[in-house]
């Protein structure tokens, strides 16, 4: 079932009346080719070249620009997420999931499988045994690889980790109705292509953070679905790294 089933309510977007259209994704400059032919074994060398292959560091050592976004990072609430790739027809492909339209938070939203970690759970342990409950993945399948700089998410305030896993081949995956109303995947490639990705400017609300400036709201359209807040965070600086690029700064 796809967004546009018109059973699926539409998420709802906070977007602020002031909102305004950012610029081009990072990688706008690269030639088709360089943005083609992504296999798991590319990416997965992307991410060791930038110093993001291994364990994820602890939540203390996240760069400032993320610490700032909370008076203190032991309140905050922890969380992983498992970036799960899989290769398909010589291309790397990604697990996304939509979230419920019954749960509390980031109802109806586009993300990654994860959630809240446990006391003394680590950021893998964590989003593997996420992974399990909410779409049934086998954590026996999955390989760690590597993390990616982890985000906040100022509706819930949660500092959400992010970790990649490589799997053998198309995972058989079935959704848990009570967290997720559809599991899914896409190509890196395809998000790396025209018109699926765009950036707008919002002037946030009053929060911990807030200091009058527009922060950059960033947008993917794929598999008919609009992915967009932390999980379309993690997804630019994923690709951004993939491709060799610079990631914008968050």
């Amino acid at each position: 079932m796809s967004s546009s089933d018109p059973a699926v309510p539409p998420q709802i977007v906070p977007r602020p009346p002031t909102a305004r259209p950012g610029g081009p994704p990072p990688w706008s400059g690269l030639p088709p080719g360089r943005r083609r032919h992504l296999t798991l074994e590319v990416v997965l060398d992307a991410l060791d070249r930038a110093g993001h292959g291994g364990d994820a560091p602890p939540p203390g050592e996240a760069p400032a620009e993320v610490l700032d976004s909370f008076v203190s990072v032991e309140r905050a609430a922890l969380a992983a997420v498992l970036v799960a790739l899989f290769e398909e027809r010589g291309e790397a492909r990604v697990v996304l999931t939509r979230r419920s339209t019954r749960l509390r938070s980031h109802r109806g939203e586009v993300s990654f499988p994860g959630g809240r970690a446990e006391p003394g759970e680590d950021p893998w342990a964590a989003a593997v045994r996420e992974a399990a409950e909410e779409v049934g993945l086998d954590p026996a399948t999955v390989t760690r690889h590597g993390w990616l700089q982890p985000v906040v998410t100022f509706q819930s305030g949660s500092f959400i980790m992010p970790v990649v896993g490589g799997l053998p081949g198309r995972p058989v995956l079935v959704a848990n109705p009570a967290e997720v109303d559809r599991v899914f995947d896409v190509a890196l490639t395809d998000l790396l292509a025209d018109d699926v990705f765009h950036e707008e400017l919002w002037m946030l609300p009053e929060s911990a953070d807030s200091d009058g400036r527009e922060r950059p709201i960033w947008f993917f359209e794929a598999a008919g679905e609009l992915v967009w807040g932390a999980t379309a965070r993690v997804l630019t600086e994923l690709l951004a790294v993939v491709v060799g690029v610079k990631p914008p700064p968050r």
